[in-house]
């Protein structure tokens, strides 16, 4: 009995030399031409070290660790389908970084009759994979790799050791395409959902693709909906091949390459023509041979570069980051102005109601400075009539429960007016936060507001007084007391106590009636300068409370989670490659 080398995917003889199995075909033809004699094979190369991992160079390490940082700082605001294929990029990435970087993974796709099996069983020099009439011919995907080495990567597209070949050549071909390995796919219109769906995994992890289409079937709208067009930002690891160019008769081969050629073009995909890197278009005939050879030769050089696995993952990386373009890019600047926060603190002000403080710590500096400037006995009569006012009868303007749900509206409203303003232009998943961290602050804003209101508002001791206000009272009591001393001397004079003199008496008494209200008028005028300044003054520290308490509880949080969107912005830019952050 045969035993199954893992590694190497090769029978071992009893005389010791391995013997390569080309699958079921390849070995019913050898016994079949050759039943006595057996097979040539060529000796098994020496056993190598595993093969160097994949290196990135530092543009694309850089992007891929702005795409996992962009992940990372995205997963509270955005939902798990969202960022599914950038956590799909960055694992693909991660995985094919450890596994060969001298192996090039290259998938042969195509439609059912278009002859990739036979191109494949071309390029490998041998039958390997099944092909006739019978559809579909190939129903599990087959790998050959021309070096050792890419056991791992095989075994990454879950493809078992049984579908695993080396091809037959000579060292020059072996020598030319040394690092590849080929994958013939099922057909990706084939009726069994099964293939479609290994199709579908399979070229999410190949390094490369060659589409090989037929000139029936290459304007075929399932290839270049569902494959070509998705898939062009990935131009630069496409290979996209006419066969069976033996059929069309004269220049039609050439008319129907440059129809492809269009076909790709609108679809979006880039053509490797005059030296500029895209997708490499060939015509070729699988059967006859003619142009397979160009196509080995083209092979060869892309696979030598060993750039193939880098330039994947960095489509990958476009792609992934077209994806996420709603959800983190605008076209204007975002944030709160200085006009916006001065707004919200203009309405705050206005629900604590800053300005009728102000006019109340105003008109109370002026009715001090009345009392300690004004005639006593106007005073008194004001006193007098405040105590025949009767206390019925007066009316509050506004309820104080209608005053409440006022300002409450008018929290509201702010904030509502300054969420609005922030979130203006912002992708939505990013407004929704916005708008989130704001109702969030909201919440409790007008009990925190009453209560500022009061500490702002409740005297912290005498008011301050100017300068002249001594000497104010001082006139005012010299006036009192004229008044009194020249109605007693005049009262003494009445009753006989001193000597008759009218004069002397009536001039201080004049002196003290006129020059009373004189003071006080004159007091009441200067007064009105540091009164206005005074109330100025309560109206700009209640002013300054609410701005203070709706910033920490509002416009805070509303800037953090507008820095957290900068932040992703940013990163977002270096996932794309931009200078600057986009949006």
């Amino acid at each position: 009995m045969p035993e199954k080398d893992r590694a190497d995917d090769t029978f071992a003889r009893p005389d010791g030399n391995p013997v390569w199995d080309d699958g079921l075909i390849a070995r019913r033809v050898s016994e079949t031409a050759l039943p006595h004699e057996p097979p040539v094979v060529q000796p098994k190369p020496p056993v190598q070290g595993p093969p160097a991992p994949l290196a990135y160079d530092g543009p694309l390490r850089s992007r891929l660790d702005a795409l996992r940082e962009l992940v990372g700082l995205s997963r509270t605001r955005l939902d798990s389908r969202t960022l599914s294929e950038a956590g799909r990029v960055l694992d693909e990435a991660a995985a094919r970084r450890k596994l060969s970087g001298e192996h090039t993974v290259v998938a042969i796709a195509g439609a059912t009759g278009s002859g990739k099996s036979q191109l494949f069983n071309a390029l490998a020099g041998v039958a390997i994979s099944e092909t006739g009439v019978r559809r579909p011919t190939t129903a599990a995907p087959i790998a050959c790799s021309w070096s050792d080495g890419a056991a791992t990567l095989i075994d990454r597209l879950g493809i078992p050791g049984r579908l695993r070949r080396r091809p037959l050549q000579s060292p020059e071909a072996e020598a030319q395409l040394r690092g590849l390995v080929l994958v013939d796919l099922p057909d990706h219109d084939s009726a069994a959902v099964q293939h479609r769906e290994q199709v579908d995994r399979i070229l999410a992890l190949v390094d490369a693709v060659i589409w090989v289409v037929d000139p029936e079937k290459y304007a075929d709208a399932v290839l270049h909906e569902r494959y070509l067009r998705p898939m062009a930002g990935h131009a630069e690891v496409t290979f996209v091949v006419l066969n069976q160019v033996d059929r069309l008769p004269g220049e039609a081969a050439d008319q129907v390459l440059d129809d492809l050629r269009r076909l790709l073009d609108e679809d979006g995909i880039a053509l490797g023509e005059y030296g500029e890197p895209g997708a490499t278009v060939l015509a070729l005939s699988a059967l006859t041979g003619d142009g397979v050879g160009e196509l080995r030769e083209s092979l060869g050089q892309f696979v030598a570069e060993r750039g193939a696995a880098a330039r994947r993952i960095s489509a990958d990386l476009d792609a992934a980051a077209a994806r996420l373009w709603p959800v983190y890019a605008t076209g204007r600047r975002v944030g709160l102005s200085e006009e916006a926060r001065d707004e919200f603190a203009g309405r705050l002000a206005d629900a604590v109601g800053a300005v009728a403080a102000g006019e109340a710590a105003e008109r109370a500096w002026r009715r001090n400075a009345n009392r300690a400037c004004g005639t006593p006995w106007l005073r008194l009569w004001r006193w007098y009539q405040d105590r025949r006012e009767p206390s019925t009868g007066r009316l509050a303007v506004r309820a104080p429960a209608d005053e409440e749900a006022t300002a409450r509206q008018r929290v509201e409203q702010a904030v509502r007016t300054v969420a609005d303003r922030a979130v203006y232009g912002l992708p939505a998943p990013w407004a929704q936060a916005v708008r989130e961290a704001a109702v969030r602050g909201a919440q409790g804003l007008p009990e925190a507001l009453d209560e500022m209101a009061a500490r702002a508002t409740s005297p912290v001791g005498r008011p301050p007084r100017p300068g002249w206000w001594p000497v104010a009272v001082l006139a005012q009591a010299s006036m009192t007391i004229l008044q009194v001393v020249g109605g007693l001397w005049l009262l003494g004079q009445i009753i006989g106590i001193s000597s008759p003199n009218l004069g002397v008496p009536v001039l201080l008494m004049v002196a003290g009636i006129i020059g009373g209200p004189a003071v006080e008028g004159s007091s009441r005028m200067a007064a009105r300068g540091p009164a206005r300044r005074y109330g100025l003054e309560a109206e700009r520290r209640l002013r300054e409370a609410a701005a203070g308490c709706g910033r920490a509880r509002v416009l805070d949080p509303v800037a953090a989670e507008l820095l957290r969107y900068r932040e992703v912005r940013e990163q977002y830019g270096r996932v794309t490659g931009a200078a600057a952050p986009v949006g």
